[in-house]
């Protein structure tokens, strides 16, 4: 055989070779995307993303997009090749696994989590955007879960109002912990409860619940440190004084939550937010009106601005990684709370954009 054949043959054989590699061998990577955008104060599958009722509301103009990220399942097995592409994709990114799915998290136990978080994102949504209108907005603790096989189980329900804990009125769901772990392990502690469906029912009569029961429970060693604990989970419950339903499904995770709580604003002042502009954005939001930080805000940016917003909210912590790779004709849009982006949706609407607070790559 000709040496040039069998060079040929050879090289032939070799990329044959490389390429069945790259197909066949896995590796523990996934892959990150932009994921879908919705107006908030639109329609989706059919129907308004937000339905109020029993209060007066007000047209909206222009848009107002919460943004997703779109992620590789947890069993799904990337091969060399894709991760290559990926790499190379300007609009994808290339992670590890654990980073979406750590310590061996199956897609049902990162659904469940996504869902979980999204729905506490709604609820927090509602209340920082009322608390921005100064609509009074009530607020309890409650038992949110109860372990099993802990000191609680039988003696706590989720939805028990915690009243007081040794005697002690619980404001925020933090003081929980903070007066149980006052004990030692092994010692008792003593809950005032309303059972759950006291409160329901005083709350389904607009009236104050009556009966108040006072739960002994003796503590036990924590695994991680051994401080004093009863097994329960404490959440907060809100009591609006109208209704307010987020229709989105499909969606998971915190992220959402600030585009959430100013599409409410949007809707309940008679001062168009966003003048028609398209106004695309992120964040977590915390019931005092707070944006914190999300994952994959590159690949949000792109995803907005190909469908057209010209702004977009960021959250403050996550200004200096998007600044770094801003898609032509989006503008970045520093925000720390609600008001930052009320005020800020404000100038764009009277087209003040020339002070806006935009974001750098330096932190």
């Amino acid at each position: 055989m000709p040496r040039r054949t069998a060079t040929m043959l050879a090289s032939t054989l070799m990329l044959i070779a490389l390429l069945c590699a790259g197909v066949l061998i896995k590796v523990p990577y996934s892959e990150m995307s932009p994921g879908p955008t919705v107006n908030t104060l639109g329609d989706h599958g059919g129907e308004p993303v937000l339905q109020i009722s029993g209060h007066k509301t007000y047209p909206t103009t222009g848009h107002l997009n919460m943004t997703t990220v779109r992620v590789t399942s947890a069993d799904y097995n990337m091969n060399i090749a894709e991760a290559v592409y990926g790499w190379l994709a300007h609009d994808n990114i290339v992670v590890p696994h654990d980073t979406l799915y750590p310590n061996g998290k199956t897609e049902q136990q990162s659904s469940q989590e996504n869902a979980e978080e999204f729905s506490q994102s709604q609820e927090s949504a509602k209340v920082a955007a009322l608390k921005e209108l100064d609509i009074p907005v009530k607020s309890q603790v409650v038992v949110s879960t109860v372990f099993k096989d802990s000191p609680a189980e039988g003696k706590l329900h989720a939805g028990d109002v915690i009243r007081k804990v040794d005697g002690t009125p619980v404001k925020e769901m933090a003081d929980v912990a903070k007066l149980v772990t006052k004990r030692k392990a092994g010692q008792e502690v003593v809950f005032s409860v309303v059972p759950v469906k006291e409160a329901a029912a005083a709350e389904k009569a607009g009236k104050e619940p009556t009966r108040t029961d006072e739960i002994k429970i003796t503590t036990q060693k924590a695994e991680d440190d051994g401080r004093a604990v009863v097994g329960i989970k404490a959440g907060t419950d809100h009591t609006f004084p109208f209704t307010i339903d987020i229709k989105l499904a499909d969606v998971g995770g915190p992220s959402a939550g600030l585009m959430f709580a100013l599409g409410i604003v949007d809707k309940l002042t008679p001062n168009d937010l966003t003048g028609g502009n398209f106004v695309a954005g992120t964040g977590t939001i915390e019931d005092n009106g707070k944006v914190g930080p999300i994952g994959g805000i590159g690949m949000k940016t792109v995803g907005a601005r190909a469908k057209g917003a010209k702004y977009f909210l960021t959250p403050k912590d996550n200004c200096a990684t998007a600044a770094k790779d801003v898609p032509d004709g989006l503008t970045l849009v520093k925000v720390d709370t609600i008001d930052d982006a009320v005020d800020s949706l404000n100038d764009i609407r009277k087209g003040d954009t020339a002070d806006l607070p935009q974001c750098t790559a330096k932190k």
